[in-house]
Formats: structure tokens, sequence, C-alpha cells
């Protein structure tokens, strides 16, 4: 969907007010407008703006006072003041006081609309670092720690060291594994020990943007380029200039994309949608897959030589079945996590119901029972009872601990607990895929195929 910016004209004037108001609306601005600083100041606390264009000369509270109350509310808000009596004085004093920029009557409107650009532009820009500046406040003060993926498993171990060793490089890096392995806490922690991770950090699904539109997201577009392109906008390569761009699930990507791709990872170089100036980024590309790309290559669906390029650092995720040591570790950190001021802890029968089960869905689905079941239990323990999990699970039939050579192989096994996971979620959702694809944590086209493979109906 296509990002409006909201502007509020302040003018006392209805003509000026109006005229301004159906310039910007015919840029593809949201306009909202009003004839008092007072109530400038009240549009300010109560909605969010991009930019406000603010007259000088009005009754009661004028525009630099206006200005200083709007500022008070939001100080990183752009004001641009204008009047119709421009003097060097009210100039100074309009700029000493914060204003974004000043402009007089009669308006130059290729200089307002630049103005407004400009003003636009700013606001994201302090948007974004504000949200940077948020994080590592969060990070330092120990609230949010992206690095913090949890395993005593000897392959883990060596995941670990691998993103200690290439982390401070630029080394593009491609990160594999099942949905809900965590790929992105990975590129989390490459970012958080990287040098750039004072720099944007940008994160694309490209499997959740729809593919006519992910061209026009990565690298942006120019006015005119399709219906609806009403003006210029920066795409996620331009947004994460100097800092790391994530690109998860790279292999929903077409292969026409894919050649733009190799073009940015090998020279830094692209064009926006509908343009034909080369602009240039330095970003740092890390990329994630839960489908095995040698077999996408075969099929013809993705780009060797992209693979090749991407393929500078490869690491592979394992999934939680295969390290079902780790379950009691996690479910004592999830519990912290979501237990709040209890001491919540997990009986001896719950931890060995747990590390039967599969996990199709991994850690991520592991997180999720967890909070459910911290939400559940009443008292200070979680027991059998508050598990979610597939009656399979519960008869030992679900995972590796509890496999009876002769009796079924493993991946008839994981196969059949994966169709009662999936069809225990449809039932649960009455069938509304979208719902029970949030629920299973895979997007839908994961969803409608799994349907099929195994012949779901309701």
């Amino acid at each position: 969907m296509r990002e409006q910016r909201r502007i509020l004209v302040v003018d006392d004037e209805p003509s000026s007010r109006f005229n301004i108001h159906d310039l910007l609306k015919a840029e593809g601005y949201v306009v909202d407008e009003t004839s008092t600083g007072a109530e400038a100041v009240e549009f300010v606390r109560g909605r969010p703006y991009d930019a406000v264009l603010l007259d000088i000369q009005m009754p009661v509270m004028d525009g630099l006072t206006a200005l200083q109350h709007i500022h008070k509310v939001q100080h990183d808000l752009p004001v641009i003041i204008f009047t119709a009596h421009g003097t060097s004085e009210r100039a100074i004093e309009a700029m000493k006081l914060g204003a974004f920029d000043y402009l007089t009557k009669p308006f130059d409107v290729d200089e307002l609309l630049t103005a407004i650009k400009r003003a636009v532009e700013y606001r994201k820009l302090s948007t974004n670092i504000a949200e940077l500046r948020q994080r590592l406040g969060e990070i330092e003060a120990g609230n949010f720690r992206p690095d913090h993926v949890i395993s005593k498993h000897r392959t883990m171990q060596q995941v670990f060291k691998m993103i200690g060793k290439v982390a401070p490089t630029d080394a593009t890096v491609l990160i594999e594994g099942e949905t809900g392995t965590g790929k992105e806490l990975v590129a989390n922690a490459i970012w958080y020990h990287s040098r750039r991770k004072e720099f944007p950090f940008v994160k694309v699904n490209c499997a959740a943007v729809p593919e006519s539109l992910l061209e026009s997201e990565l690298f942006g577009y120019e006015k005119g380029a399709f219906t609806g392109a009403d003006r210029q906008r920066q795409g996620w390569f331009e947004v994460a200039d100097g800092g790391t761009l994530f690109l998860d699930e790279i292999a929903e990507t077409s292969p026409a994309l894919q050649s733009k791709l190799l073009r940015v990872l090998d020279r830094g170089e692209f064009q926006r949608v509908g343009g034909n100036a080369t602009l240039q980024a330095d970003v740092r590309v890390l990329a994630a897959t839960n489908r095995n790309l040698q077999e996408e290559i075969s099929a013809g669906r993705f780009r060797k030589d992209l693979y090749y390029r991407l393929h500078v650092v490869h690491i592979t995720l394992l999934p939680l079945r295969e390290r079902t040591e780790d379950i009691p570790l996690l479910v004592g950190h999830f519990l912290k996590k979501y237990g709040g001021k209890r001491n919540l802890v997990a009986t001896g029968e719950a931890i060995e119901l747990l590390s039967r089960y599969s996990w199709p869905g991994n850690v991520r689905e592991l997180e999720n029972m967890i909070e459910r079941a911290a939400v559940l239990a009443q008292g200070a323990f979680i027991t059998a009872e508050h598990l979610s999990l597939p009656p399979a699970a519960s008869l030992g039939l679900a995972g590796t601990n509890s496999w009876i050579p002769g009796t079924r192989s493993l991946r008839e096994t994981l196969k059949q607990v994966e169709r009662d996971t999936i069809l225990h979620a449809l039932e649960h959702t009455k069938w509304n895929r979208t719902e029970a694809a949030r629920l299973l944590q895979i997007d839908r086209r994961t969803l409608f195929e799994k349907i099929k493979e195994y012949n779901l109906q309701p």
C-alpha cells in the first residue's frame, strides 16, 4: 500500500488555506487545516503529522508563539513558516525558534513543494533515528537482546562462533533453516555485533510483499512509474544506505528481481522503478530462506549466480527436533520472559512431553506454546495440562525420543505429526487459512501447499 504523508496547514485566510489544501492534495498528501494557532497545537497533540505549514500573522496566537508550543509537543516536527509580510527580522527569529524553513507569499509553487518534500524526508529520517536510539537504549538497559540465541548443542555453538567471526566484516551472509529456527535472531546478532550497528537495520519479508510490489519496495519508484505512483519514493536499499538490509525468505523473489538483486550485490547500483538514473547504496545484505536453494536452482526458480553471491558466508540452523537437549533451556528462558513476576517452573512430565514432540514450527512454536501455558497456569508450575500439544505427542509418537524401530520410519512419523498439527490449527480456526498460517508461524503459500499435500478438507 502506498504510504501517505499528512500535512497540517494553519492560516487565518480561507482563500490561501484552501489553495494550499488543493495543491497538496493533488500531490498526494493528506491535508488537515485550521485557522488558529491554538487549534494547530491541539491538532499536533492528537494526530501524527509529517510537516506543518504555519502563517506568522494570525490573531490571538501568532505563528511564532504557535511554533514554540508545537515543538513542546513534538520537538522534531518540521514547521514551515510563511507570511505575506516578509522581513529579515521575522525570518531570523523564526529560524532561531526552530522553524524548518521560511517562505513568503505569494508562493512559488515549486519552491513550496520542494520545501514540503524536504520537510517530509527530514521527518522520516528523524523518526528512523529516534527508533534506532530507542532500540540502542533498550539494548544498553538489558531489556532487548537481539543476539539472544540459546543453545548448548555442539553444532549451534559452531554457529555462534561463525557469527562472532563474520559480524565485524561486511560479508554477505546466507542463513538457511526451517521456519521458526531463529534465522532472524541470527541476523539480529550479526547486526548487533557489526560496525554498522548504529546505522539503519531494515528487515524485509519477501514472502509478505506481493511480487508485483516487491521491486518498488526494494528499489523505490519515480513519480508516474505506475498507476498510483504520484510521487517519488525511496526503496529499502536507499533507506538502509550505510546500514544493513535483511532479506527474509529470499527464495520467494522472481528470477527477474533476482537479477537486479545480483547487480546491487555486485556493484552497489540500482535504479528506481520508472527511472533511468543509476543510484548507489552502501548496504550490507543478510538473506534467509526456509527452502533448499539447491533444489530451487535445479527447478529453475532461483539464479545460481545470485546463490553464489549470497553464499559468501553460509549459516545453517538445526531444527529443534535435532537439538532436543535445548528444550529445557528454552523453556526456562521463555518462562522468564512471559512469567512476569512469577517464578514459573515446568514439571518433569511437561518437559518430557515437550521433548517427545517433533516441533514442525521449531523454536517459534515452542515460544508460542510456553507463552500460552504461562497465561493458563494458575500456580507456580507448568504442567502437561497447560500444553497445547497434538494428541500424538501425548501418546509418545511424535518425536525421536519415542520412535520405535520397526513400527514406522522417522520420516513417516514426522510427516504424520506435521499433518496432525496443521489439521489441528485449521480446525481450531474454523478453517480460516490466514489465521491458521499465523498460528502455525508459516506463510499462506506454504499452508496451501501442505493442505494440498496432505489432502486436508473441512
